[in-house]
């Protein structure tokens, strides 16, 4: 019977190893081949673990935030603005260098590209919702989205002007609680977070 015992905790020990490793020595390309319509990631930040599912119907934005989530491109970035009451945002790489603050370029930052927009009428800004943040109307009348940084609802009432404007990709499926949390961090005159809230990791969720 004990032997029984271990061989079936060490079959379902294995089963767990293979699953987490499925997507180990794999390139970018050749996970982004076998994704889900429908993704799954885990922003892992300093305050917690937000899991957002990305949607199939905004393939664009889809397949780009995959794509930098996978090279590891929002590792180490912050939440560099957070108003409370309306949303957090993050995703831009000038956050990795302190310096950058200094000359306000927080909030400026990017891969050197941007995003058609892809406004969808049923991918509203609910809480939760994962939405590209942009560039104004007036130097962006395209409302093409920034290539990187996003935007996590916290008040959908709040946000319900952006609907139609702004491009909702995604959506929270656990971790609206740690939203919650980062949105109420201190914050100066310019909406950045007095203490870090970074983004530690973004992983995609087998």
């Amino acid at each position: 019977m004990r032997k029984i015992t271990f061989k079936a905790l060490a079959l379902a020990a294995a089963a767990v190893l293979l699953l987490g490793c499925k997507n180990k020595g794999k390139s970018t390309m050749e996970i982004m081949n076998n994704l889900p319509d429908e993704p799954k990631f885990e922003i892992i930040t300093s305050m917690g673990s937000i899991t957002v599912k990305l949607y199939s119907k905004t393939p664009l934005h889809r397949d780009n935030f995959a794509k930098l989530a996978l090279e590891g491109y929002y590792n180490g970035l912050l939440f560099h603005r957070v108003i409370d009451g309306f949303m957090i945002q993050g995703g831009d790489p000038y956050t990795k260098d302190s310096s950058q603050e200094a000359v306000a370029k927080y909030g400026q930052g990017g891969p050197g590209y941007t995003i058609p927009a892809e406004f969808v009428p049923e991918y509203t800004h609910k809480k939760g919702a994962l939405a590209a943040a942009r560039r104004g109307d007036v130097a962006n009348p395209m409302k093409e989205s920034s290539g990187s940084q996003f935007y996590l609802v916290q008040d959908e009432n709040a946000c319900a002007q952006l609907d139609g404007t702004y491009t909702v990709f995604g959506e929270t499926i656990q971790g609206l609680d740690v939203i919650d949390k980062i949105a109420k961090v201190p914050t100066d005159n310019r909406d950045r977070p007095i203490q870090d809230v970074r983004i530690i990791k973004v992983k995609l969720v087998d």
